[in-house]
């Protein structure tokens, strides 16, 4: 259980080799041990996560998880909970894509809208409802700034970002009365393998930054962070920007 300076004992991990979320274990493993399932695709990156968090101390299991195969997803996260309770359960996988080929090619535009939003509803619905049977923890779940509002260079992307954003915002109301605390996170563009290659954004950040966001906002039960905090002003402007000036935005 989250004690009463917010330090949890255990955290799930779905999308166990995110370079954001093992951050997010890891500033939370400073403060103590934890107990850590890490659920991902069996490859050399996920035993190298394992074997840094085994470096901070951290008991760490691996299950095997396909974000595409929603029939799984269920019984995965079940076995996450059968060893324990979960105090912190992270949503933190997800694809980039290419915007071009994404609404050129059918096949890569569902890839990427099954993964982004539909795998990430499908264990959503399985996290509240084992979190709720449990009767505490809280939900993390990775959203964007690129779903707030569709640009030019990543729509498809974003496209799934906002439907995801959408869901996990209702099923923060939703848990509001179980007691189980839901935070949406969304970042801007950060340093990772995801992004290597692409240009910078403004506000760029890293991964560490995000996880400070994230470890505070699970502390303080904060529902929603922008990462980093500015741009959330800079979003609330770009929302209301007519549409014929935004897309002449260099963003």
């Amino acid at each position: 259980m989250i004690d009463a300076v917010g330090n949890p004992q255990s955290v799930l991990l779905l999308g166990g080799t995110s370079e954001i979320g093992l951050a997010v274990v890891e500033a939370f493993a400073s403060d103590r041990p934890l107990r850590v399932v890490l659920a991902a695709r069996p490859s050399e990156r996920l035993d190298a996560a394992q074997a840094r968090l085994e470096k901070l101390g951290c008991a760490v299991e691996q299950l095997p998880f396909d974000a595409k195969a929603l029939d799984t997803h269920a019984a995965v996260v079940g076995k996450a909970f059968a060893g324990g309770d979960v105090d912190v359960a992270i949503v933190a996988f997800g694809l980039l894509g290419d915007n071009e080929k994404a609404w050129t090619d059918v096949d890569t535009a569902v890839e990427i809208a099954q993964v982004n939003y539909t795998a990430a509803v499908s264990v959503g619905v399985v996290l509240a409802e084992k979190l709720t049977a449990q009767g505490h923890g809280s939900l993390v779940a990775f959203s964007s700034v690129a779903g707030e509002r569709a640009r030019r260079s990543n729509f498809v992307y974003g496209s799934t970002k906002a439907g995801m954003d959408a869901f996990y915002s209702g099923l923060t109301e939703a848990l509001r009365p179980s007691g189980v605390a839901v935070t949406i996170v969304r970042p801007g563009f950060v340093h990772t393998k995801m992004t290597e290659g692409l240009k910078p954004a403004p506000l760029s950040t890293t991964p560490e930054a995000v996880a400070a966001v994230v470890v505070d906002a699970v502390r303080t039960r904060k529902e929603l962070v922008w990462a980093p905090a500015p741009l959330r002003v800079v979003m609330s402007v770009l929302r209301h920007v007519p549409r014929v000036i935004f897309r002449r935005l260099p963003v």
